[in-house]
This record gives structure tokens, sequence and C-alpha cells, in this order.
């Protein structure tokens, strides 16, 4: 059947096309390292979405599935939907940083290889990426940064209450039975190092100006 003269064939913009797809991978590598886990042993639920990173790639994908699913019908995003990406990118930030730094190589680790490099080195990469050159961002203000907190914290919460209850920790240094003291250093690092991560973020918000949409791919075709 003919299109209209005058209309322009509707296509899935590239920025909303490679978010679907990335944040599709994530939750694929999510789903398929708990089939796998297991696989090998009853794994308790709590647990394994527990640790940070699960938490972090599973919100980072599920923001950037939302992003991308306005920008194909064409809405408009609503005005808490870039402060929560801000947060989002930079949980993803510190769970790469983290990761490559401290954590590659030791036991214990996620046991799919392909999944293990989505969750701490590919989608942490992309995410900043797509912050920095994404055209669907504005400068935000620095006061952004109490909402960034406010997710590692209510994490550090509940891992405190279930190692002080059940024992269960995600990572040792947060294990109350090593001291409380010990804890709070570690606690106010972390707390250091998402301000610190999230402070990059936002000042690439205010002073790196994004790559714009190609030509064409603007979210509603002129007639």
């Amino acid at each position: 059947m003919a299109s209209r003269p005058g209309l322009r064939p509707q296509t899935l913009p590239l920025r909303a096309a490679v978010r679907l797809v990335v944040g599709a991978v994530v939750l694929l590598a999510v789903v398929s390292t708990f089939l796998d886990t297991a696989s090998r042993s009853p794994v308790n639920p709590f647990n394994f979405f527990g640790f940070f990173t699960i938490q972090g790639n599973l919100l980072a994908a599920a923001v950037l599935l939302l992003a991308a699913v306005l920008q194909v019908r064409g809405a408009a995003d609503p005005e808490w939907l870039l402060p929560v990406r801000a947060a989002v990118t930079t949980y993803m930030f510190v769970v790469g940083v983290v990761y490559n730094l401290l954590l590659v190589g030791l036991p214990g680790g996620v046991e799919l290889a392909w999944a293990n490099w989505v969750m701490h080195v590919g989608f942490p990469v992309y995410a900043v990426l797509d912050w920095i050159v994404a055209a669907d961002r504005r400068a935000l203000s620095y006061r952004v940064l109490r909402l960034i907190l406010v997710f590692p914290l209510v994490w550090v919460t509940v891992v405190l209450v279930r190692g002080a209850t059940d024992g269960w920790v995600p990572y040792p240094f947060l294990d109350p039975a090593s001291g409380y003291a010990s804890v709070a250093v570690y606690v106010v690092v972390i707390a250091v190092a998402v301000l610190a991560f999230g402070a990059v973020v936002l000042l690439i918000s205010r002073r790196v100006r994004p790559v714009a949409e190609p030509v064409g791919e603007a979210r509603r075709n002129p007639a």
C-alpha cells in the first residue's frame, strides 16, 4: 500500500533502538546469572538480588528502557526522569570503577563470563557514554546529589539490618560481625564515592555538550 503524499515513513530513532537493545541484553544477563546460579545450588532470591551490582544494573536498564519507550512514542520525558537517569548512571559508574579496580579476578563472582562482562564492564561503559552523548539531557543542579545518595543509603541500611539479623551480607566489609566501627568507615567511604561519581555525572550535564540526534531521527517526523 502506497504511503500518503507528504508523509515520511516512521523510523525507530537510533538512540531509542540502542537503548532498547542494551536494556534487553542487561535483563538477559541478570536472568541468565540467576538461572545459572540456581542450577548449581539452591539460591535465595533475596540474597541474589541483594547485591548492589544486580540492583544497579536492573535500575539503570529499567530507566533506559523507559526513556527509549517514551522516545519511540514521541512522548515528552517527565521532569523526574533526567535526575533519575543521572542517579542510575552514577550507580553504574561506581559499579564499573569499583569492580575493575578492586574486585576483578576475585573468587565468588558471576560464573557466566559474558554476563559478568555485561554487568561489570559493558553496561557501565555504555551508561556513561549514553549520558555524555545523548541529546535528551540538560544541565542539572548539584542538588540532585541528594537524590543520587538516597538509593545507596537505603541499600546499605537494608544490608546492615540483614547482617545483624540473619547474618547475610553481600560484601564482607559490611558485616556487622567485623565491628560497627569498621563498617561505619566503609559506609562513609561508599557515601563519599557515590557523591564524587555523582558530581562528575552532574558536571558532565553542565559542561559537556551532548551530541545532537541524527537528521531524520527526531521524536516526531514532520509532515
